[in-house]
C-alpha cells in the first residue's frame, strides 16, 4: 500500500490515541530522585526551577512521575545524542515505546528512525535540503521579510501588534509553504499539526487530548499534501520525491519522508523567532547592539535557541544496558533529555542564564546533536536571521506593551500571543 491511503489507515480525522503507558517501575537503587512533574502547567509555565534542582541532583536522576532517567547537564546530554546506537530513536523519542506500544501515526524517517533506515532517509533529504538552497532561496527570502517589515509601517511610524501572529509565525507561514510547495489553501493546518506531533511525544495529558482535537482534524491535509503528485513542480517536496524514488524509497517512504518536515518545519522556527522578539524587547542593550550591526541577526536567533530552546525535550530508549556517568540504565528504560537545561548548564556555558548575542553560541543543544540533528536547522537559521534582520535595519525601538501568553506544549516553549510596539528609525 502506499501514497494517502497507507498514512490514513493509521492516522484518523480525530489523531490515534496511543496505548496506555506500562506500569511505572520503582526508583532504581542509588539514582537520585527528582519528585517533580516535567509536564504539569506549572512546570512548563515555569521550567528553569525544575532544571536547577535536576543539574544539581547529579549527571542521571529518576522522575517517578513517569518512571523515566533524565539528564540535564550537557556533557551528559551530549554523550546520549552522540550514542545513537545505545540511545535509539526507532522505538520512539516520547514517552511511548514503538517496541511495546502502537506508534499513534507511522513513525518518522528521519526523526523516528535508526540506521540503516535513518541514514538512507537522510542522505536523500540533505541531499535537496543543504546549504547551497539555502544560498539559493535566500534572496527570496530576506524580500519577504523585508516587504512583511515595510507592511507594518504603512499607516505610521510606530505600531502595535501581536508579534506571534503578525510576524514569528506570518514569516515562516509565508516563505515555508512556499518553498515546499503546498497548496495555497489549508496551510492554517500547519500549527495544528506540529502542535499535536509535538505534544504526543509527552503524557497523555490535557495537552495532549486538546493538541490531538484539532491537530487530528489538520491531519488529513497533510497527509494528501505529502503524496507523491501533489507538490508543486520544481519546489522542494516534489525533488524530494523524486531523489526519493531514485533512492529506491517506495511513495509511502516518500510521503512519510516529506511529513518529517511539514510536521516540523514551522513550530520550532515561530517559537524561535517569537522567543527572539520577546528577548530582544526585554533586553534593549541587545536590540541596541543588533540595530548597529544587523549581520548579528543569525547570531541574535542562535542565541535565542541555546537561551529559551523552543524544543525543552526528548526522549530516547535504552537499546541495552549501558552507564551513564557510573549510573546503571537497563535496556529497556526510558531517558528523557532536558536540551533546555543543557544550554544553561554553568559546567558548559559562562553566564548561561544572560541573553546575549555577542556569545559564541554554536554547540549548543537547540537543534539535537549527532546523526539525529535537525536537518531543518538550516532553513530555520535563515528565516530568524532574514526576519530579524529586517527589523533591525528597519526599527528602532521594540517594547513589549502588554502581558505575553504562553503556549503550552508537551515538548516546546514558545509564546502564543506577544503584544509589541514597534518604531520605525
Amino acid at each position: 500500500m502506499t501514497g494517502t491511503a497507507a498514512i490514513q489507515t493509521q492516522v484518523s480525522p480525530h489523531g490515534e490515541r496511543p496505548a496506555p503507558p506500562l506500569a511505572t517501575p520503582p526508583a532504581p537503587a542509588g539514582v537520585p530522585v527528582v519528585d517533580l512533574d516535567p509536564f504539569s502547567d506549572e512546570t512548563l509555565t515555569d521550567p528553569y526551577p525544575l532544571h536547577e534542582a535536576l543539574r544539581e541532583a547529579g549527571p542521571v536522576a529518576w522522575l517517578p512521575h513517569y518512571g523515566v532517567y533524565a539528564v540535564a547537564r550537557y556533557d551528559e546530554v551530549v554523550h546520549v545524542l552522540q550514542n545513537h546506537e545505545i540511545f535509539v530513536s526507532g522505538r520512539g523519542v516520547g514517552l511511548s515505546d514503538y517496541q511495546k506500544e502502537k506508534p499513534w501515526r507511522p513513525p518518522s524517517l528521519l526523526l523516528e528512525a535508526d540506521p540503516p533506515q535513518h541514514a538512507q532517509a537522510r542522505k536523500v533529504a540533505t541531499s535537496v535540503f543543504n546549504p547551497k538552497t539555502m544560498r539559493q532561496i535566500r534572496e527570496e527570502f530576506q524580500d519577504t521579510a523585508n516587504r512583511m517589515v515595510d507592511e507594518l509601517f504603512a499607516e505610521g511610524s510606530t505600531v502595535e501588534i501581536d508579534g506571534v501572529a503578525e510576524l514569528a509565525a506570518a514569516y515562516p507561514l509565508s516563505v515555508f509553504p512556499d518553498f515546499i510547495g503546498l497548496s495555497e489553501s489549508g496551510r492554517e493546518n500547519l500549527l495544528p499539526y506540529g502542535n499535536m506531533a509535538f505534544n504526543a511525544f509527552g503524557p497523555q495529558n490535557h495537552l495532549y487530548d486538546r493538541a490531538m482535537e484539532t491537530g487530528g482534524q489538520a491531519a488529513p491535509w497533510i497527509v494528501e499534501q505529502c503524496v507523491v503528485g501533489t507538490p508543486k513542480p520544481g519546489r522542494f517536496g516534489a525533488t524530494l520525491h523524486e531523489k526519493a524514488a531514485e533512492a529506491g524509497l517506495d511513495e509511502d517512504e516518500s510521503a512519510r519522508l516529506l511529513r518529517s518536515f511539514l510536521t516540523a518545519g514551522v513550530d520550532t522556527t515561530v517559537h524561535g523567532i517569537g522567543a527572539a522578539l520577546r528577548e530582544l524587547a526585554e533586553n534593549p542593550e541587545q536590540w541596541a547592539a543588533l540595530r548597529q550591526d544587523p549581520s548579528k541577526a543569525r547570531a541574535a536567533f542562535d542565541e535565542t535557541v541555546r537561551y529559551v530552546a523552543p524544543v525543552q525535550t526528548f526522549f530516547r530508549t535504552v537499546n541495552e544496558d549501558t552507564e551513564v556517568s557510573g549510573v546503571h540504565l537497563p535496556e529497556g528504560s526510558k531517558i528523557l533529555m532536558f536540551l533546555a537545561a543543557a544550554n544553561r548548564d554553568p559546567r558548559h556555558w559562562k553566564d548561561p542564564d544572560t541573553f546575549d548575542i555577542s556569545r559564541q553560541a554554536s554547540g549548543h543543544v537547540g537543534f539535537g546533536f549527532g546523526i539525529h540533528s535537525c536537518v531543518g536547522q538550516i532553513m530555520a537559521r535563515l528565516e530568524g536571521e532574514c526576519l530579524l534582520g529586517a527589523l533591525a535595519r528597519k526599527v528602532a525601538s521594540i517594547e513589549v506593551v502588554g502581558e505575553a501568553r504562553l503556549q503550552l506544549n508537551n515538548t516546546l516553549r514558545g509564546w502564543d500571543s506577544l503584544p509589541l510596539r514597534l518604531t520605525a528609525a
